[in-house]
């Protein structure tokens, strides 16, 4: 007499197979887009813009100097003065053992901020900080180079910027290292600096 197989010991593998089936049909048919990630070699780039003196400047003029980069406006009340006193700070202990180093000011107000404006202004902090400044293409291809922002806002009287107060550092090759923290002491940002680069 032939022996009965039960039903329930086929019917265990053959779900288990439709199982298997039924994840590789979804794998095919519901796979999830790439994640497309931002990565460091994304921030900086060309740019051409004119520096406090009126000449020509661009980022072939940087080649083989680290150096900072800050986006701001003369017309600023208060993060771009404070922000420019602590890269001053930073930059007399830096260039002691990197004598090398640059700092870049660019100007999101180029219809206000000439070369003139930008000298009389970086005229308070270290020599070491470039003033840049250009026509509103170049400026908006430097602010997109850097993935920074900037945003004329009107007011009453006239208008302001709203703008990123990020404090790039470059390598000597131009490329992105790290944003600085400007919120720590000197010492320790131009630590950070040395370390970095």
């Amino acid at each position: 007499m032939a022996k009965r197989i039960r039903p329930s010991l086929i019917a265990g593998p053959f779900l288990f197979l439709v199982g298997l089936i039924g994840l590789g049909v979804g794998f095919f048919v519901f796979k999830p887009a790439p994640v497309v990630q931002t990565t460091a070699s994304l921030v900086g780039g060309p740019f051409a813009l004119t520096d406090e003196d009126g000449q020509p400047f661009t980022d072939r003029d940087l080649k083989g100097r680290p150096f900072l980069v800050f986006f701001g406006f003369t017309h600023c009340p208060d993060v771009c003065p404070t922000k420019l006193f602590e890269i001053s700070q930073v930059l007399t202990i830096v260039e002691k053992e990197q004598p090398d180093i640059a700092a870049l000011f660019i100007s999101v107000d180029p219809e206000r901020d000439t070369p003139e404006a930008m000298k009389r202004y970086l005229s308070s902090f270290n020599p070491r900080i470039k003033g840049l400044t250009g026509d509103q293409a170049a400026v908006d291809d430097a602010v997109k180079a850097y993935r920074a922002y900037a945003k004329k806002v009107p007011q009453e009287t006239g208008y302001t910027m709203d703008h990123t107060s990020i404090v790039y550092l470059m390598n000597d090759n131009g490329e992105f290292v790290t944003s600085l923290n400007m919120d720590k002491r000197d010492t320790e940002v131009a630590a950070d600096i040395l370390k970095a680069i």
